[in-house]
C-alpha cells in the first residue's frame, strides 16, 4: 500500500486488495509464478505495466500504471486476458432495438438502456438490479455480462427491458459517504418503472422487477415502495445478513488457496463482522473497522431490513430462481428461508437450476472465481423461464386488474 498513489490509496484499502489477491489465486489453484513486469508499449504518463501470474489452473495479469514519482495510480487483476463479449446464441438483434435513457435528475442521473422488441406491443417489461459493488447497467465482470445476456435474451421472446448504472458506478465520487442499498438501487430503479410506463410499446400493468444478488435481495423493498409494480423475478438473491455471508465466502475462498494471506483475510472479515453485528453500532463508526469500508449507516440500513419478511407482506407474483452451484448465495444458507415463507405460496415459484453458478452460467464440478473470469452466457434454460413466466396467462389476467385508472 506505500507504493499507492494517495487517490489509489483512498479508493482500495488492504482488506479488498487481499480479498481480491486470495480470491483470483485461490481461484486458479494458487500461484505457481510471478513473472517479470512488461511496460506496454508507446510513451504513455502514467506507465501501463503487465504482470504475468501463472497458477496451477490457468492465471491472470496484474495491470497497473505508473506515474513519474514511481508511485501506483491504477490497479486492476485482468483475469480474462482482454476477451471481449459476444451475444449469446439465443440472442436475435432483428428482434429488438435498443436507445439510451437517463433516469433521475441533478448530479445524480445515470444512464441506462432500453431493449425493446421490434413491433407495436404493447410488451411486458422488466426492469435489470445488478448485484452489490459498483456495476455498470451490463453487470460487467471481465468477459461477462450477465445483465445484457438477460436483456438480449429476454427482449428476443417479447419482453421489454431496461437495465442502468449504478449511481456507485456512474457516481462514486458524487455519493455521501453515509450512503445506505436504499440510496444506491430505490430512487433510479423507481424512476425506470416509472420511464417504462410512459412507454406506448409497454403493457403498463406489466412491468416487473428482475434482480441478481443483492438486485434481489433489494427487490421486496421497491416493490413495497410502488404497489404498481406487477411482480418480482430475484435470482440468486441473499437472504443471509451480509456480513455473515462475507465470513462464509471468505472461508470458503481460503479453503481454495489456503495459507497466511486467506487466514488474515478471513480473520480481518471476522472482526469488521463482529463489529457490524454489535448492538452498539453507532453511526460514526470508522468505516475501516466495517467490511469492505462501507460506512456504518449502510450496515445499520442492511441489518434493519429484512428481505423475506418484505417479501412476505407483497401479494404480487413472484419467480425465485437459485442456483446450485453457487458458492456466494447457497440453497442451504439463502434459498431455505424463501421456501420457509413463501413456498406454499401459489403466486410464488421458486426453482433451483443444478448445473448454474451465481451468474447461472452453467457449468460442473467445486466452483471457483475463475469461472467468472473465463467467457460465458447465462444459461438459456433461464431466459426461457423467466420469459416464459412473464407470458404467462395467469400474469395476464393478474396485472389486467391492476392497470392504473
Amino acid at each position: 500500500m506505500g507504493l499507492f498513489a494517495p487517490p489509489l490509496r483512498a479508493a482500495v484499502s488492504a482488506e479488498q486488495l487481499r480479498l481480491a489477491w486470495t480470491t483470483e489465486s485461490g481461484g486458479h489453484g494458487g500461484i505457481t509464478t510471478i513473472e517479470e513486469p512488461v511496460a506496454e508499449p508507446g510513451e504513455t504518463d502514467p506507465v501501463r505495466v503487465r504482470i504475468p501470474v501463472t497458477c496451477a489452473d490457468g492465471g491472470f495479469i496484474v495491470v497497473t500504471s505508473v506515474g513519474d514519482d514511481g508511485l501506483l495510480q491504477g490497479l486492476r487483476l485482468d483475469a480474462h486476458g482482454g476477451a471481449e463479449w459476444q451475444p449469446p446464441h439465443y440472442a436475435d438483434a432483428d428482434r429488438f432495438t435498443e436507445r439510451t435513457v437517463l433516469l433521475g435528475s441533478g448530479e445524480l442521473a445515470v444512464s441506462g438502456t432500453l431493449t425493446l422488441p421490434v413491433g407495436c406491443g404493447p410488451w411486458p417489461a422488466v426492469v435489470l438490479l445488478s448485484g452489490g459493488g459498483a456495476f455498470d447497467r451490463d453487470e460487467s465482470s471481465g468477459p461477462n455480462k450477465p445483465l445484457k445476456d438477460l436483456a438480449w435474451g429476454l427482449a428476443s421472446q417479447g419482453v421489454a427491458v431496461l437495465r442502468f448504472d449504478k449511481v456507485t458506478f456512474a457516481h462514486p465520487d458524487r455519493l455521501p459517504s453515509d450512503h445506505t442499498m436504499a440510496d444506491e438501487y430505490l430512487p433510479h430503479a423507481l424512476a425506470a418503472v416509472q420511464l417504462l410506463r410512459q412507454q406506448p410499446e409497454v403493457a403498463p400493468g406489466q412491468i416487473y422487477l428482475a434482480g441478481h444478488s443483492m438486485g434481489g435481495k433489494v427487490a421486496p423493498r421497491i416493490a413495497a415502495a410502488d404497489p404498481s409494480i406487477a411482480g418480482l423475478v430475484m435470482l440468486a438473491a441473499d437472504t443471509q445478513p451480509m456480513h455473515e455471508a462475507a465470513v462464509r465466502v471468505a472461508r470458503y475462498l481460503a479453503e481454495l488457496a489456503p495459507g497466511p494471506s486467506a487466514d488474515e483475510m478471513v480473520s480481518l472479515l471476522v472482526r469488521q463482522a463482529a463489529a457490524v453485528a454489535d448492538p452498539d453500532l453507532e453511526p460514526d463508526t470508522p468505516s475501516t473497522l466495517l467490511p469492505f469500508r462501507l460506512s456504518a449507516p449502510y450496515w445499520l440500513d442492511l441489518r434493519a431490513y429484512d428481505p423475506v419478511a418484505t417479501a412476505a407482506r407483497l401479494r404480487c407474483p413472484m419467480l425465485i430462481l437459485q442456483g446450485g452451484r453457487d458458492y456466494q448465495v447457497t440453497v442451504a444458507d439463502d434459498l431455505t428461508a424463501w421456501q420457509r415463507a413463501l413456498g406454499d405460496r401459489p403466486e410464488v415459484t421458486i426453482r433451483i437450476h443444478n448445473d448454474a453458478n451465481h451468474l447461472f452460467f452453467a457449468g460442473t464440478g467445486r466452483p471457483t472465481p475463475a469461472e467468472y473470469a473465463r467467457p460465458g452466457h447465462v444459461d438459456p434454460a433461464v431466459v426461457d423461464e423467466i420469459a416464459a413466466w412473464l407470458a404467462r396467462p395467469s400474469a395476464m389476467e393478474r396485472t389486467d386488474v391492476r392497470l392504473p385508472s
